[in-house]
């Protein structure tokens, strides 16, 4: 019979990650099997600096903390190693950083995650990566906001030299 030591431990463990689930904005679930210590330490080192906290955590403890957190459609990725990576913030950061990890080492695949509250595959954790940053939106809408007034200063400057020239 297990401890209850050991029982309390583990409970209080799913307690945690149901948490993490609930109050990140995005979270991210992939296999790091075959990457070297190094490229683990390299990948931890990227998701620290954006703020992302990268954990290896046992399947079946996960599994209880999806029920928990209403996240069972997550259970189909949870095979084999899995490392989780939370992001409270920046709902777009993990996926960003585990794409363009995945792109340079062939060894990290992503499986899955949950985005805003709602259980996402890979396909949807690639396409958010690789949308612009907060930034290259924002200058892309400033751009299509400012195109209309741009094209009507052009119109009436072309309108006014062909006056003058006519004058």
């Amino acid at each position: 019979m297990a401890n209850a030591k050991i029982i309390q431990e583990k409970q209080q463990s799913v307690t945690e990650i149901a948490t993490k689930f609930r109050e990140s904005s995005s979270t991210v679930v992939a296999d790091y099997r075959g990457l070297n210590v190094a490229q683990v330490t390299e990948l931890r080192k990227q998701l620290r600096a954006a703020g992302i906290e990268f954990q290896v955590l046992k399947n079946s403890l996960v599994r209880r903390a999806t029920a928990s957190a209403e996240l069972t459609q997550l259970d189909e990725v949870l095979s084999g190693p899995t490392a989780i990576a939370f992001s409270k913030e920046d709902a777009v950061a993990p996926a960003k950083i585990l794409n363009d990890f995945a792109k340079k080492n062939d060894a990290l695949k992503i499986k899955g995650g949950v985005v805003e509250g709602q259980v996402v595959g890979f396909e949807q954790i690639k396409a958010l990566a690789e949308l612009p940053s907060r930034e290259g939106l924002l200058s892309m809408l400033l751009s299509v906001l400012q195109a209309p007034m741009r094209n009507f200063a052009l119109a009436v400057k072309a309108v006014g030299e062909q006056k003058e020239q006519q004058a």
